[in-house]
């Protein structure tokens, strides 16, 4: 159980905003938005994560995505994960309600960037993703969601609607306070290189991520 993370932490003082800028999106099949990217103050990872506004906050019940930074997938467009793509529906999802995309520096579900890719060596041996992080002696999934929850008590947001697969992200939203109203799967995006990969993460962490549906494999990292 999360403590709440305003309160739960004696030494902790309630986030607070610290900029907010205009930010011009355009992504690689020339989808294009503005949003607001928000930083903030007294988060309880110390890290640099961003809020991205997309859309009106205030027109309704938000939808919010979690966003796990990923260098290889969102930046250099990586087929072997389905990050990049996910980014990118996220923002266009978002954008048609209004809500927020948190963008957390969590690389390699929170191992880091030199640690993801010693378990890709790894999973080039024969072990899946999930393995491979046990193999190096770190946990499956080292996230924690509490500066998340911080991000979006700075933003007013207590109640919304969640973007994900992934269980986790709900219950520890909850744990934390917050009113997960209903959650939304993203798009399945297979690809010939992430096949195994989105099989781990619906048989390890019980992703919802129908793959018995995909009827071909879709390559839309670009």
């Amino acid at each position: 159980m999360h403590a709440h993370p305003v309160t739960g932490h004696a030494a902790l003082a309630a986030p607070s905003v610290r900029t907010r800028v205009t930010i011009p999106l355009r992504f690689n099949d020339g989808y294009s938005v503005t949003v607001e990217a928000v930083t903030f103050h007294g988060l309880t990872d110390g890290k640099e994560h961003v809020a991205l506004i997309v859309g009106d906050l205030a027109a309704g019940t938000p939808l919010v995505r979690l966003h796990s930074e990923c260098l290889t997938g969102d930046v250099f467009g990586s087929a072997r994960c389905d990050c990049g793509p996910q980014l990118r529906e996220g923002v266009e999802r978002i954008a048609a309600t209004g809500g927020v995309l948190l963008y957390l520096r969590q690389e390699g579900r929170g191992i880091g960037l030199y640690n993801k890719l010693d378990a890709y060596a790894l999973q080039d041996a024969g072990l899946d993703t999930y393995q491979a992080n046990i193999a190096l002696g770190l946990p499956e999934d080292g996230r924690d969601y509490a500066a998340a929850a911080q991000m979006l008590a700075a933003l007013n947001v207590t109640e919304l609607d969640l973007l994900t697969n992934n269980p986790d992200k709900a219950s520890q939203l909850r744990d934390l306070g917050l009113v997960v109203r209903d959650t939304r799967p993203t798009g399945v995006f297979a690809t010939d290189s992430n096949l195994r990969y989105l099989h781990a993460k619906a048989q390890h962490t019980h992703h919802t991520i129908d793959l018995a549906a995909t009827t071909h494999v879709v390559d839309l990292v670009g």
